[in-house]
């Protein structure tokens, strides 16, 4: 089963684990690739986007199902990666391991089932009601927005109500919060670099 963003899980620490340092040699710190992925995609210029693509999808066409488990054991940036490469790829069988806030939405964001918005459901009744703790919930409720959109369900509409879970939580917050409508903006735009490396990846050249 997938497990809900911010889950709590055992974590193996790069410098303990040689396997480890050397997936994150090959896959996570090659050109800095854990810091792009995310909103630093939206800002390379054309040539850089391409070739982050294409090396991007490269690291997804070369990584196994066992390495990929060995980094969701990781710290926050080879679970990013991690994911990452598992939406590209559209891996399910990477699923059990903890995700790190954003990428996993995308993750979920890219798989669009029913199921997916329900584990994000669940992630907003506990987290909405945790005040104390300032994790993903405007990035989980807004990329609910968008699977609503795709799906055309409403799952994100009792957390949106008057006086609802969203409204109640802001109150006690001692800063502002980003806006969701702006957060399913940048899901769906980080769905379509997704996409885009997707095509990359099954490119006859991909892995030659």
């Amino acid at each position: 089963m997938r497990t809900v963003p911010g889950q709590d899980a055992a974590m193996c620490h790069v410098q303990d684990d040689p396997e480890l340092q050397d997936l994150v040699r090959r896959f996570v710190a090659p050109d800095r690739r854990y810091l792009r992925l995310g909103g630093g995609l939206l800002r390379l210029n054309p040539v850089e986007r391409s070739a982050f693509v294409r090396d991007l999808a490269q690291a997804a066409y070369e990584i196994t199902s066992a390495e990929l488990g060995i980094l969701f054991e990781g710290g926050w940036r080879e679970r990013k990666t991690a994911a990452w490469l598992v939406a590209v790829a559209h891996r399910t069988e990477a699923g059990e391991g903890p995700y790190a806030g954003a990428a996993y939405c995308v993750v979920l964001a890219k798989f669009g089932s029913a199921a997916d918005a329900e584990l994000l459901s669940a992630y907003l009744d506990h987290y909405l009601l945790r005040s104390d703790l300032d994790y993903d919930q405007a990035v989980v409720l807004g990329t609910l927005l968008y699977l609503d959109e795709i799906l055309g369900s409403g799952y994100a509409t009792r957390f949106l109500g008057q006086d609802g879970p969203w409204d109640r939580w802001l109150e006690v917050r001692a800063v502002a919060a980003p806006d969701p409508q702006h957060c399913r903006q940048t899901v769906q735009q980080l769905c379509v670099l997704v996409d885009e490396t997707a095509e990359a990846f099954l490119s006859p050249d991909c892995g030659s």
